[in-house]
């Protein structure tokens, strides 16, 4: 299919902009429906707008602000670890160091 440059016109701002040939196609491989409905600017404004000073999204509830961790054993080291989440017995937790390893990350070597 061909596409072709088109001007739409921002819901916020009111301001036209160019949905580009690119972007259409784009957006038909990953099966949006609809066509923008901001211009560029809105929509990084909207995007700042919603994420906390940390990255979380504070539409999903997470307080902005410092992020909370909690203090753990490594379940194979033993050595004390400061975890982002709350450890749960039934799950082993890792200190980084350890979590490399076990996740691979720090068996590629040159």
């Amino acid at each position: 299919m061909s596409y072709v440059d088109r001007t739409l016109t921002c819901v916020d701002c009111g301001a036209e902009f160019v949905h580009s040939a690119d972007d259409q196609e784009y957006y038909a491989k990953k099966a949006f429906v609809s066509d923008p409905k901001r211009c560029p600017s809105c929509r990084a404004a909207r995007r700042s707008g919603r994420v906390g000073g940390d990255g979380r999204s504070d539409d999903r509830g997470a307080s902005p602000g410092p992020r909370e961790y909690f203090a753990a054993l490594c379940s194979r080291c033993g050595n004390q670890a400061q975890v982002p989440f709350k450890p749960h017995m039934d799950r082993p937790v890792y200190c980084s160091d350890c979590f490399r390893v076990v996740h691979g990350e720090g068996a590629k070597s040159a």
